[in-house]
């Protein structure tokens, strides 16, 4: 039997067959379901559960208490805070079966999910948007944006490293914290690499 390059503590399950890349980490108490791949380098928290055919890229950490369910796309440098909570139905019901249903949920590149937010089912979150603790999000998240409350919605723009970043006029954006510049058209925010 293959080493493994991946740490799981003894009290997690890793149903078979699944991917882990090099370098991941699963903690206490967690369940890695079949058909899901996870990338490298990422954290699994204690208590976590990723569904059949969740895809999960590198550099991921998903903290404490996060069930990631079948529908759901995680690209890599994702960050989906503790308790964060994802749906994959629409109208669920006990006594109906609706597993041919599931709706997509894409997480892009960079993006934060902060703690306790709750992310409906079928909706696209941009690159290195932000959403904020105990949010709820119902409709698609444009990158760099700030969303936050119930239903959440765009309070702002964010850097990549995570900070709100200042309106500077002129359709510019500036980061306080690390300088880097960004260009809006109003709803639309790209980082300026000129």
């Amino acid at each position: 039997m293959a080493k493994k390059d991946y740490f799981v503590h003894s009290s997690s399950y890793i149903d078979e067959p699944c991917e882990i890349g090099p370098g991941t980490k699963i903690w206490h108490f967690s369940h890695i379901m079949q058909n899901c791949r996870i990338g490298e380098n990422c954290n699994i928290g204690q208590n976590v559960v990723i569904s059949p055919y969740v895809t999960v890229g590198s550099r991921v950490k998903i903290q404490n208490n996060v069930s990631v369910y079948t529908g759901v796309i995680c690209e890599d440098d994702v960050f989906i805070g503790p308790s964060c909570v994802f749906t994959n139905v629409i109208n669920p019901r006990s006594f109906i079966e609706r597993k041919d249903a599931f709706h997509r949920t894409l997480v892009q590149r960079g993006a934060t999910i902060g703690a306790n937010a709750t992310v409906v089912c079928g909706v696209i979150i941009g690159r290195f948007a932000f959403i904020g603790a105990g949010a709820v999000v119902t409709r698609n998240v444009p990158d760099f944006a700030l969303y936050l409350g119930n239903p959440a919605v765009v309070k702002g723009f964010v850097c990549k490293c995570g900070f709100k970043l200042e309106f500077t006029g002129n359709g510019q954006y500036r980061c306080n914290i690390c300088d880097s510049r960004y260009c809006t058209n109003g709803d639309t925010v790209w980082e300026d690499l000129s």
